[in-house]
């Protein structure tokens, strides 16, 4: 029996209502390029609509006009979509809180994940959407998944209750070590002063 091997997402479908009021808010809020349109090919009433949400990947919404929005959190039952994670540069995160607040959006302020920092708050029909931004950029030939399993495995080996930058820093440098070769015959800490 083989695995059906993943090679990431390629997109997620939501349920909108109305075409406008989507393309306000993945494209006029979060920035996602509108790329394009047709029916969907399932339900002709409906149209579906592909946003770029930044990776080249895509969100897709099903929009139908006599569907009216309603703001109400959407269901957290069994499985459910508990929320959707966006990632956001640095720069882009230390002005989300403004950014929300000029449009008047209710959202969670700061919450500090350890290894990353997340702002929550609702899109229009209730969905509960997370800017994240991570403290940590992999180095060259990593992936962010790549530092994560290593942190973790340096908290669970410490007794540690969650990841923190201090794991973060001492995966990073394992991971470096294990893949760069060096001339030196001990890389142990020094202190040269």
């Amino acid at each position: 029996m083989q695995k059906l091997q993943s090679q990431g997402v390629h997109h997620i479908t939501l349920v909108g209502a109305g075409r406008q009021a989507s393309i306000d808010f993945w494209e006029g809020v979060l920035g996602m390029p509108f790329i394009f349109e047709q029916p969907n090919l399932d339900k002709a009433r409906e149209s579906h609509l592909y946003f770029d949400p930044g990776d080249g990947r895509l969100i897709t919404i099903f929009t139908d006009e006599s569907r009216t929005p309603v703001a109400r959190r959407t269901p957290t039952d069994t499985g459910c979509v508990h929320h959707i994670a966006f990632s956001v540069s640095r720069v882009t995160f230390l002005q989300a809180v403004a950014r929300l607040d000029e449009r008047g959006i209710k959202h969670s302020g700061v919450k500090d994940r350890g290894f990353m920092d997340s702002i929550y708050f609702e899109d229009p029909l209730g969905l509960l959407i997370e800017l994240a931004s991570y403290r940590f950029e992999p180095p060259a030939g990593f992936t962010h998944a790549d530092v994560l399993m290593q942190a973790h495995k340096i908290r669970v080996a410490r007794g540690d209750y969650n990841i923190a930058e201090v794991h973060l820093a001492d995966a990073i440098q394992a991971l470096l070590e294990r893949s760069r070769a060096t001339l030196s015959g001990d890389r142990a800490p020094k202190n040269p002063y």
